[in-house]
């Protein structure tokens, strides 16, 4: 399976950090945070990764390079400016290729084991969805056996990880484009299946959470 990291957004919210260094290689724990991206895809069995980018996007690729010295073979889908996820995904669909692939943002921080995800997808999408941070209390989607509801009680925070299929994006026009409508039609179908992971994760959108994570990654080295 190939997999995707997005990492083509502004990060505005992460302003004046983003100015000079797009928002993935912003350290935590002494490396960038689209390092541990590679780092768990690399032991999760994937070798081929897509990443798209935008906003400083050369850094990314001057400072990735091919990929090799993580054991990995990257290709970049450069957008110019950020087409948003699912523009992002269609755009990229030439590099993924035909088969379901796995794609993850590249602003959040997890301990999430990817090789666990379905090795195989029914319908068109497999999210995985984390406990509602405190900045999003109303989370996103309803988890109701094994598949994923627009509306219901106790809705989950969706965590930026997930399975899909190129049949989600067939018929749309290349621009910019969210995902969200689209997986909502789906689910709608439902066609879109989930699961809840209760480990670490965090969605790096501001500077406070950055140094918040950072300080906790310092602590759990500095423990062993």
């Amino acid at each position: 399976m190939k997999a995707m990291i997005l990492a083509a957004g502004r990060g505005a919210r992460m302003r004046p950090l983003t100015d000079t260094t797009p928002k993935p290689l912003l350290k935590v724990g002494g490396q960038t945070l689209i390092e541990y991206h590679l780092q768990n895809l690399h032991r999760a069995g994937i070798r081929e990764v897509v990443i798209n980018h935008a906003w400083l996007g050369e850094q990314i690729e001057d400072f990735l390079g091919d990929g090799s010295r993580y054991g990995l073979q990257i290709e970049y889908s450069r957008e110019g400016e950020a087409l948003e996820t699912a523009g992002g995904m269609l755009k990229a669909l030439s590099l993924l290729g035909e088969a379901p692939f796995l794609a993850i943002n590249g602003d959040i921080w997890t301990d999430f084991p990817l090789s666990e995800l379905p090795s195989t997808l029914e319908g068109l999408a497999h999210l995985v969805l984390v406990n509602n941070p405190p900045q999003h209390p109303q989370g996103d989607f309803m988890l109701n056996n094994g598949l994923l509801q627009t509306t219901g009680i106790d809705c989950l925070t969706f965590s930026g990880i997930g399975l899909y299929h190129p049949r989600l994006f067939a018929g749309l026009e290349p621009g910019k484009r969210p995902l969200a409508p689209l997986l909502r039609g789906a689910m709608e179908q439902g066609k879109v299946g989930g699961e809840h992971y209760q480990g670490l994760w965090f969605d790096i959108g501001t500077p406070e959470r950055l140094a918040a994570l950072d300080d906790m990654l310092q602590q759990q080295e500095h423990h062993g």
